[in-house]
């Protein structure tokens, strides 16, 4: 089959949408799923920044949402009509797969940023014949159709936006998991995220849908306007003593804190406003050597990195689209959408800070 995608070809190029053919249709375990919308996510601008570790030319995109159009075997789980939301991709077999913990699979990194399953990757090509890399995050979604495994996909409720979905997949589901798995926030608590984008404004959400009081850190007012509007407490991440402000505003500190911007001085800061025991969570990567100030980890304060929001997609996902039925997770609110044409424009406002979340979707979904 013949389908519009946006192919990057090289490191420095804007993305282009053209016409990609797909030679097979799903072999077993896999699904052949229409896509309604994908969220845009830095990582996936990150490949550019890759090194040449992530293989181009390539169809990126990892927050795909769509609609089951066919399936491989009988064993997939789904049927024709499915509405799902993509995630990431792991083997299923290593002892962490098997034990509950598919963000921390053994194969993640080659899977989902350097290569991704070879299986049945000749079948994907341009309209020349090119050979394109294999699946980006098990999916490739900034297109028109994906074929991934049904293992990472998750049946959704027909009734919800599926062009809307797909950030639940990976930004939304991160920032989300990291509050309700990773730290395990409950009413009473206190919780400080540091860097109101997609990722920390689904803390946000999150931490207040779970009964924590919750400050927000960021250096765009808007922003920090979002965060207030979900519930959050408001502060300028330039603030001058930015420790002892949080510390007055959460009666001493707070028990948990979540990091997305990979500042060395935010996440200094972070400690410095953890109680006693507290716990400093990292999702951005980090590509520069961490200088910890002295006494920052003092009192059984500990930090650690967080991938993916400690999920289990098929767990958490309904668990997000529950809470946004009942009013207590307005993602939709970060949401502005594009046509897939529209895809490099997407990405300037994304770099630009004009918008949280870009979701690329179909031509007839644009609104």
């Amino acid at each position: 089959m013949r389908f519009g995608a946006a192919v990057l070809r090289s490191y420095e190029s804007r993305f282009a949408v053209e016409e990609v053919i797909l030679a097979a249709g799903p072999a077993d375990g896999e699904i052949l799923v229409r896509i309604a919308g994908c969220g845009l996510c830095r990582t996936d601008l990150a490949a550019r920044r890759s090194g040449g570790r992530s293989p181009l030319p390539a169809v990126l995109g990892h927050e795909g949402a769509g609609i089951v159009v066919e399936t491989g075997g009988p064993d997939t789980g789904l049927s024709v009509g499915d509405h799902v939301v993509l995630s990431f991709d792991s083997c299923g077999h290593c002892r962490n797969c098997m034990g509950a913990a598919p963000a921390y699979c053994d194969s993640f990194a080659s899977l989902n940023l350097f290569g991704g399953r070879r299986e049945n990757a000749a079948r994907f090509t341009d309209a020349a014949g090119g050979e394109l890399a294999p699946r980006w995050f098990g999916q490739s979604s900034f297109a028109e159709y994906a074929m991934v495994l049904a293992r990472n996909a998750v049946r959704v409720d027909p009734a919800l936006p599926i062009e809307l979905l797909g950030p639940l997949g990976c930004g939304f589901l991160t920032g989300a998991g990291a509050v309700l798995n990773s730290f395990g926030v409950g009413p009473g608590d206190t919780v400080a995220v540091f860097g109101a984008g997609a990722v920390g404004l689904a803390a946000v959400m999150a931490a207040t849908a779970a009964g924590a009081v919750t400050v927000a850190v960021d250096r765009h007012p808007e922003r920090l306007a979002l965060a207030e509007r979900f519930h959050a407490l408001p502060l300028h991440a330039g603030s001058a003593g930015l420790p002892d402000r949080i510390r007055r505003l959460t009666d001493g500190g707070v028990r948990y804190a979540l990091d997305t911007t990979g500042s060395a001085q935010l996440i200094n800061d972070a400690l410095r406003a953890l109680r006693p025991t507290g716990h400093l969570g990292l999702v951005a990567r980090l590509h520069t050597a961490l200088p910890l100030e002295p006494g920052a980890l003092d009192r059984g304060r500990r930090i650690s990195h967080i991938c993916e929001g400690d999920a289990v997609p098929g767990l958490l996902i309904p668990r997000l689209t529950g809470l946004w039925q009942a009013g207590r997770f307005p993602f939709d609110q970060l949401i502005r959408t594009y046509p897939l044409s529209d895809i490099n424009e997407a990405e300037r406002d994304c770099d630009a800070g004009r918008v949280v979340k870009p979701v690329l979707v179909s031509e007839g979904r644009h609104r």
